[in-house]
């Protein structure tokens, strides 16, 4: 596990608007009005929040006639999770395994 890259995609969903838009985004897709409609934010903060999860691979895009159409990047949100549970759960390969036991004593 890449902990900084983890680290990275943790502060980005960290941001409390993101999150709300990734919660959002996980009823379906969504065109940015409906978005900007939602938040009480301006189109260039909508904007830059989007830019910032698609960077990062946690929102696609698609241009539909003259709207963009978000959606969650469902692969990248699941490998999220799976990097999440490896932390929770004492899983193998555990980066436990390589450090002593008792050497405090």
């Amino acid at each position: 596990m890449d902990y900084q890259v983890l680290a990275n995609t943790l502060k980005i969903v960290a941001d409390s608007n993101r999150l709300e838009i990734l919660d959002i985004l996980s009823c379906g897709e969504r065109c940015g009005c409906d978005l900007l409609a939602h938040f009480s934010f301006s189109q260039p903060t909508l904007s830059h929040h989007m830019k910032v999860l698609k960077a990062n691979q946690l929102v696609t895009c698609q241009k539909v006639g003259t709207k963009m159409m978000y959606r969650l990047n469902d692969n990248k949100m699941q490998e999220l999770i799976n990097q999440l549970q490896m932390i929770h759960r004492n899983s193998q390969p555990c980066i436990c395994d390589a450090l002593p036991k008792g050497v405090c004593e």
